[in-house]
This record gives structure tokens, C-alpha cells and sequence, in this order.
């Protein structure tokens, strides 16, 4: 690939979906970008690059976004941070939001929709506890095609063997054929799928008390990441709680959150005003 190309690319990309490439990914970006060469009639990548150049089409822009973006996901990936909205985050919500009943949950790059069907399934065995309650999950991925998966709740023999118990399987899923499964329908119903992306102004979704990030900003450059978490910080509750990957940290990035304590993973916004930045001699 001509260093051009691949820097044509990866500036979409990143414009995009925050993603960065990086030249030594340039075998990934030619795996995934020449089904959508093909896709578009283009024997090459540099016919889709000089494509790109002449015509900025929004539906090739969109389909080389989605090739590049990873959906790597499944049923309660990495177990602690489920178990921490279990025994941790809902009887801390029980307690603080009794006289509003309310608690929305924000699954971010929910990808296929594994963790925000996670979530469901917690909250249905807790179900007698929020008897009358209103919660909602939403799920949201700028691929549109990850996005009707999601809708979907179906998964292969595969992708429901990993992480998720057998315990959980039979009592909500349905057996499609000879290796699909599907989410029951009382499961699908409480979780809600949209396009979105989370380097596009997403106030109109409302407050959350509760948003999923994680994993995400691993792929991110350190401006793109304290972007994406200021953001956040504007439409989480104040007593609300965000969760992250296992190797993402707000430390260094941003002073809007800390980390929720003897939390692991866990962050909350930060109250504390921050000290004034201290006048350098010379400077």
C-alpha cells in the first residue's frame, strides 16, 4: 500500500471513530479494507483511495469506518465488573434512588450487544427487588450493522460459550437450528439499540446513572480520550458511576472523574476543584 494511501486512510478513520492507525497496523487495514474494495467494484485499495479523493461518498466513508472499528465482545467479559453492578452499584441505587425508581444504564460501543444483555440478565434476576422500577439500557455502536445484530439477539454456538453461564442460557435463550441461539424476547425488550458515536455530541441522550466505556479508549491518542471522558463527565449523575477497561484509567487524562474507592474500575465524577496551576519562574 502507498504510504499516501495509508495515511489517507487512516485520517478517516480517525476523524470518524477516534481509532488510531499506526503504520505498522497496515496489514490489518489491508485485510479489512479490500472486502470493502471489492464491495465497491475497486480491483485495489488505491482504486478505493483515489475514489475517496474524487468523491467523499458517506456510504463508502461509513463502510471503511466500520471495517477498521474492532467488535470484540461477549457475554459478562471479564465477570468483576458485572459483579460489581450486582452486589455493589444496584443495592447502592436501591437505597439512593427509592423515591425515584429510576435507574438508565449506557452500554458505550456496545459493539454486538453482549455486555448491555449482561446487564439485562442481572436485572432480571433481580427483578423482585425493583418491582415497579424504570430501567432502561441503552446500547449504542456507530456500526449500523453491529447495531441490528444487537437488535437481532442472536448468537452463535461460539460466541454464547464464552463467558456466559449454562444456567443463564437455558433460562433466556432459545435455540435457533443446530447452532444459533437467541435472546428470549422479555430480555430483548429491555435493552434499546441506536447508532451512535462517541465523538459526535451525544447530550440529547440524557443522564445516565450508570455508563458502560470499556475497552474503548485503549484505541484512542491521549487528546481523543480526554475528549471522550469530559464528555461523559457531562451526562453521568452526580452520585452516577462509569465504568472502564481493566487497562484504561482516567489518571493523567482528565480531572473530571476518580477512581471510585476500593473500586477497581470504577470511576466517579470529581467534586473536588482542582489546585490552580502553579506560576513557572522564567515562563
Amino acid at each position: 500500500m502507498k504510504p499516501d494511501d495509508f495515511d489517507l486512510f487512516a485520517v478517516l478513520v480517525k476523524q470518524r471513530s477516534g481509532l488510531v492507525l499506526t503504520r505498522d497496523k497496515a496489514y490489518l487495514l489491508e485485510s479489512r479494507l479490500t472486502p470493502v474494495a471489492r464491495k465497491w467494484n475497486m480491483k485495489t485499495l488505491d482504486d478505493l483511495a483515489q475514489s475517496i479523493r474524487a468523491r467523499r461518498e458517506e456510504a463508502m466513508l461509513r463502510d471503511i469506518t466500520e471495517a477498521m472499528t474492532t467488535n470484540e465482545s461477549f457475554f459478562f467479559r471479564d465477570q468483576k465488573p458485572f459483579d460489581q453492578f450486582r452486589q455493589i452499584l444496584l443495592p447502592e441505587f436501591l437505597k439512593s434512588r427509592a423515591a425515584k425508581k429510576q435507574i438508565r444504564i449506557w452500554s458505550a460501543a456496545a459493539s454486538s450487544g453482549q455486555e448491555a444483555y449482561s446487564l439485562a440478565m442481572i436485572l432480571s434476576e433481580e427483578a423482585i427487588k425493583f418491582r415497579d422500577w424504570k430501567i432502561e439500557i441503552i446500547g449504542t455502536d456507530l456500526s449500523s450493522e453491529m447495531v441490528e445484530r444487537a437488535k437481532s439477539g442472536i448468537y452463535s454456538q461460539f460466541e454464547v460459550q464464552r463467558g456466559l453461564p449454562i444456567t443463564m442460557l437455558v433460562k433466556y435463550f432459545q435455540q435457533i437450528g443446530a447452532d444459533k441461539w437467541q435472546i428470549k424476547e422479555n430480555i430483548r425488550q429491555m435493552v434499546q439499540f441506536r447508532e451512535g458515536n462517541l465523538l459526535t455530541d451525544f447530550g440529547p441522550v440524557g443522564v445516565f446513572d450508570i455508563i458502560f466505556c470499556r475497552n474503548v479508549l485503549i484505541y484512542f491518542d491521549q487528546p481523543t480520550k480526554t475528549r471522550v471522558l469530559e464528555a461523559l463527565a457531562t451526562i453521568l449523575a452526580p452520585d452516577g458511576v462509569l465504568y472502564l477497561g481493566g487497562a484504561e484509567t482516567v489518571l493523567g487524562i482528565t480531572e473530571k472523574f476518580r477512581p471510585k474507592e476500593n473500586e477497581r474500575g470504577l470511576y466517579v465524577l470529581n467534586s473536588k476543584p482542582s489546585a490552580p496551576a502553579r506560576q513557572v519562574v522564567g515562563s
